[in-house]
């Protein structure tokens, strides 16, 4: 018998969107509460590498996932000079194994759309525009209360809910969630043929100019500079700025440049950072994804990371008969220190370019593929 029975997901995200799956298809009784009242909304494009890839396809996606986006398995590396000149082409690692792309870029709302309705399919009760507004727990299971004004029992609750995590905050558990002193802008647009992978320009006007094809039409790109408030602009200046920016970078940004047309396209967040200390529960309540843990996109892991959580979490709850302290110490040693070196590899890699250091990038990419291409 599985540990649980009945489990209760807040937020819909990659974590918590593959953790009802995992554990629905197991015969579990799953709730998911979504606080957006839309989880495919506009928004931009999202780099999963070979080991999201891997859960990807244990969920049953990975089908789907392949046609919506569009994979590539090397990285190119551009000078910031005004022809955009190519310096190398290097081979990425295939974290996921060797039948897997080594990344695949796509809309992030195709993913949540895929989730979802993979969620559905297997059963599992979602409600958007809700959220939890009570926990009471005991040694034997969950009460909580929802913001439509119905409520439960559960055997364990998963919060998945994000960086800035209700569930968090309601369990009183501090953690201090930091800017690495970096903010990036995003625009999702048209992709140019010639674009049929991730360069990365690094240096130049600003830390980083990158891009990510997302499908046949479709691409991202991004330009990230020092932190700083840009909150007073209105979307026709931020789409301006973004313009003005990129006119510091040539080859390929020529081109997307000229799609760049769109202001509702365009997005600016800071990169943030934190890693919870174990455990991650707080007795029947656990926290995974960006709940415990986030990490600025600089090596792509904040997906691939989440989605690790989920798989972990859902194996031990179905391979065990208890929800007890043995199965949190186990979640703990297969998931801590890894995420943890994830995310300060990733914050590592912004901080060298914010102290003007030549770090061995290389040398910490290829510690990080080496670490996530085995299985979680």
């Amino acid at each position: 018998m599985p540990a649980v029975s009945k489990v209760l997901v807040i937020g819909g995200g990659a974590a918590g969107a593959a953790t009802a799956i995992f554990l629905a298809e197991a015969g579990v009784e799953v709730d998911l509460v979504e606080i957006k009242p839309d989880i495919v909304s506009l928004g931009s494009g999202i780099t999963l590498q070979g080991n999201a890839l891997r859960v990807l396809r244990d969920l049953g996606v990975w089908d789907r996932v392949e046609e919506a986006g569009y994979g590539f398995d090397t990285l190119g590396l551009r000078a910031p000079d005004p022809a955009g000149t190519l310096i190398a082409v290097l081979p990425d690692a295939r974290t996921g194994g060797p039948d897997l792309p080594a990344t695949v870029g796509m809309p992030r709302q195709d993913l949540a759309r895929i989730l979802h309705e993979r969620a559905t399919l297997a059963g599992v009760k979602i409600k958007l525009a809700t959220t939890c507004t009570g926990i009471v727990q005991d040694e034997s299971g969950v009460d909580v209360e929802l913001s439509d004004g119905s409520g439960g029992r559960y055997d364990l609750v998963v919060g998945a809910d994000g960086i800035r995590s209700w569930t968090r905050r309601m369990l009183g558990v501090p953690l201090e969630t930091r800017s690495t002193g970096m903010g990036i802008w995003r625009a999702f647009t048209t992709r140019p043929e010639s674009i049929t992978r991730t360069d990365l320009y690094y240096g130049g006007p600003q830390y980083i100019a990158g891009y990510c094809p997302t499908g046949p039409n479709s691409m991202y790109a991004y330009i990230v500079e020092p932190a700083q408030d840009r909150s007073a602009m209105s979307p026709e200046e931020q789409l301006g700025e973004m313009r003005r920016l990129s006119e510091g970078y040539g080859g390929p940004w020529n081109e997307i440049r000229e799609t760049l047309t769109d202001a509702s396209r365009v997005s600016y967040t800071w990169f943030e950072a934190h890693v919870l200390d174990e455990p991650w529960n707080r007795g029947r309540v656990v926290l995974i994804g960006d709940a415990a843990h986030a990490c600025p996109p600089t090596l792509a892991q904040g997906a691939a990371q989440a989605l690790e959580d989920a798989a972990v979490l859902t194996e031990l709850l179905l391979s065990r008969d208890a929800v007890d302290d043995a199965l949190w110490k186990q979640f703990s040693e297969r998931r801590f220190e890894r995420a943890r070196t994830v995310v300060e590899a990733s914050v590592q890699l912004g901080q060298w370019l914010l102290d003007g250091e030549r770090g061995d990038v290389p040398g910490l990419m290829g510690r990080i593929a080496a670490l996530v291409t085995e299985p979680a």
